[in-house]
């Protein structure tokens, strides 16, 4: 009781805040779709990113908007609830679930398109197997990874990129291959329903540019430079992932010439760098996988953990914590039983999986905007208008529109998932006549709730 007393020191100026947030994003994320978002879009990935990106600036707007009036929650099932209905922020929890739950599954898929690249002979299932079970094994162990370790990762991660658009630029200025043209971003044939198609799984990019909501509590004047940060964070991550895809599409305008199109950025890599750098590249991409993979069942595991505690799921088995290895063991093999479906996957489909529980709680975000200018009954000006009504009315739009355009499994599957989630609604406030549950939905929340006897 008394660690819930104290208070963090404020100590994170808005510097901090975009590099943390920078970190959140991963630099490698940009590499993961390239190739089936340039074969979907015919060759206009750069376009597609930044459509996706003016539907995250304005949802990071309404992100800053809410952070203001709920500065200790980050996250969009929280805002639904307070300004709408609890049963509605459930269901937004809900859909944001399938985040956590299958995100695992898409570092296994990454890691066989990159490794596969690189050992054509070894078959798919060996790297999906094997990352699964190596981050499932290290999770049971109660392995943590540093902070300062992390950030070693990120750092390596961030120069392999650089690396990567200085070779590119070299390649595209000798005249191997490609030339420098306009055409990735607008071009006469472009097909905008295509793009678009493309944007709807961009968005798996952008994850957890949001996150830095949770640090609200060691920020400097959070209710100024929270807002600021989301919103830097999202344009230099938007900028970062536009410039990089710019050159390697100026590149290779049409990835159809490639062997692998899944794995089209480790055959880039050895196209621009030789061996040498494709062993980089990959080195590099194994530390992000494994390394997001590992963070995201462990964060989702501890979700669930909080969750079956709290009695939003059964308690006898969400909430076991191995008395051994002092981790949340059940939830760990269930995760990584979930993240077996790769097998049967494409990455195409998955990332798809995820986005749905994204566009879902960013359009929840936007409406959670104007929900509360009615219900605090703001007065009417202009300003005030554009901010609360406007602006999120654009970014609802957009995201709506992107949710859309997902691949056709995906919508089936995450409809399926909020009818569950509506059932199971019904069971737990018994036909709405009590109260939801809440969620300990931020991964800070929920690893921050664990018992004692999970700490170590």
């Amino acid at each position: 009781m008394e660690q819930k007393a104290q208070q963090f020191e404020r100590s994170l100026k808005l510097k901090h805040l975009v590099f943390i947030g920078l970190a959140y994003m991963a630099p490698f994320a940009v590499f993961d779709t390239f190739g089936i978002v340039s074969q979907t879009t015919k060759g206009h990935v750069p376009a597609a990113y930044i459509l996706v990106t003016i539907a995250v600036l304005f949802t990071a707007f309404s992100y800053g908007k809410m952070v203001k009036q709920f500065p200790q929650a980050g996250s969009a099932y929280t805002y639904t609830r307070q300004t709408m209905h609890p049963g509605l922020g459930f269901l937004v929890g809900w859909a944001s679930l399938l985040d956590y739950i299958f995100m695992p599954m898409i570092n296994a898929l990454l890691a066989n398109v990159y490794l596969s690249t690189g050992f054509p002979n070894v078959p798919r299932w060996v790297w999906i197997v094997g990352l699964i079970l190596l981050i499932t094994i290290m999770n049971i162990a109660g392995v943590k990874i540093a902070v300062s370790a992390n950030m070693l990762m990120v750092l390596f991660q961030l120069i392999v990129a650089i690396a990567f658009i200085v070779l590119t630029i070299r390649a595209i200025v000798e005249g191997g291959t490609g030339h420098f043209s306009y055409q990735p971003v607008i071009s006469d044939h472009m097909s905008w329903s295509a793009v678009i198609a493309g944007s709807s799984i961009l968005a798996l990019s952008f994850l957890g540019f949001d996150a830095v909501t949770t640090l609200s509590e060691e920020v400097v004047e959070p209710k100024k430079n929270v807002p600021r940060g989301i919103l830097l964070i999202s344009l230099f991550g938007g900028l970062f992932f536009i410039i990089v895809t710019f050159f390697m599409q100026c590149l290779i305008p049409n990835v159809s010439v490639l062997k692998n199109i899944s794995g089209a950025s480790p055959e880039i890599a050895k196209l621009i760098g030789g061996t040498l750098f494709q062993a980089i590249f990959l080195a590099g991409a194994f530390v992000s996988v494994t390394a997001s993979g590992l963070a995201a069942q462990t964060s989702a595991s501890r979700l669930l953990y909080a969750m079956g505690r709290d009695g939003v799921l059964p308690k006898k088995l969400f909430s076991y914590v191995h008395p051994k290895f002092k981790t949340p063991v059940f939830n760990v093999v269930i995760l990584g039983v979930i993240a077996l479906t790769a097998l049967l996957l494409n990455l195409k489909t998955a990332t798809s999986f995820i986005n749905f529980g994204a566009f879902t709680a960013f359009s929840f975000v936007n409406l959670s905007v104007i929900a509360f200018y009615f219900k605090q009954k703001k007065p009417h000006t202009l300003g005030s208008i554009i901010e609360y009504i406007i602006i999120p009315l654009i970014g609802l739009a957009v995201n709506v529109y992107l949710w859309f355009h997902l691949d056709r499994d995906a919508m089936i599957l995450g409809l399926s998932w909020i009818a569950a989630g509506f059932v199971y609604l019904l069971y737990l406030t018994k036909c709405f006549t009590k109260e939801p549950p809440e969620f300990h939905f931020d991964e800070s929340e929920a690893l921050a709730a664990e018992p004692e006897s999970m700490s170590g």
